[in-house]
């Protein structure tokens, strides 16, 4: 028995350094050389301060901002230790009210009909509540509210939105999008209230 346990041990301790120290280790180490921006978290800083990630959605509420999916990550949404959807189905009733609830806030806020067509991405949440990119089409429909709010032409704000837009991972991939906290800030670097 001793013959068998004591090259088990060995083995076990050995993998256990390799596996759970070394190679973690290595593939950091890699990381920060070759992609240290993405591997320290994709940090976004204004004027030397770090004010979030261009990986995680963030809330915007002012309406001179553009504003995020709606988030179910946490009690209050939007946070990153309680990143999680909502786990209703589509026919959900609970879901299903606050969509229709969402929708009715969505074309108020961004004065559009009550007949208006409203992008899926501006009433549910992503699967990770934290998505930190619109829809092109969310963000074009928010741009005369962001524009009212700022006193500016919408024109200006739609050159700003289509300057920011993201173009398909890979050319095949998803839909175009606009990452929030990268437009707002772009936005703000404009110099409007």
């Amino acid at each position: 028995m001793r013959r068998q346990l004591l090259p088990a041990l060995v083995m076990t301790l050995c993998l256990t350094v390799l596996v759970g120290v070394v190679y973690p280790l290595a593939v950091s180490g890699a990381a920060g050389i070759l992609f240290s921006h993405k591997a320290s978290g994709s940090l976004v800083a204004k004027d030397g301060k770090v004010v979030g990630s261009s990986l995680l959605g963030q809330n915007f509420a002012d309406p001179k901002y553009f504003w995020p999916r709606p988030s179910a990550a946490g009690a209050d949404g939007y946070d990153g230790l309680a990143s999680s959807a909502s786990n209703l189905g589509p026919s959900n009733e609970k879901l299903l009210d606050a969509v229709k609830e969402r929708v009715a806030a969505y074309r108020e806020a961004n004065h559009l009909p009550a007949d208006a067509a409203v992008p899926v991405d501006a009433v549910t949440a992503s699967g990770s509540g934290l998505d930190p990119a619109i829809s092109v089409a969310n963000a074009r429909l928010q741009a005369r509210r962001v524009a009212e709010a700022r006193h500016v032409d919408p024109d200006a704000i739609l050159k700003v939105v289509a300057a920011h837009t993201q173009t398909r991972p890979w050319g095949f991939l998803g839909e175009d999008s606009v990452n929030v906290l990268e437009l707002n800030l772009a936005l703000d670097r404009l110099g409007q209230p």
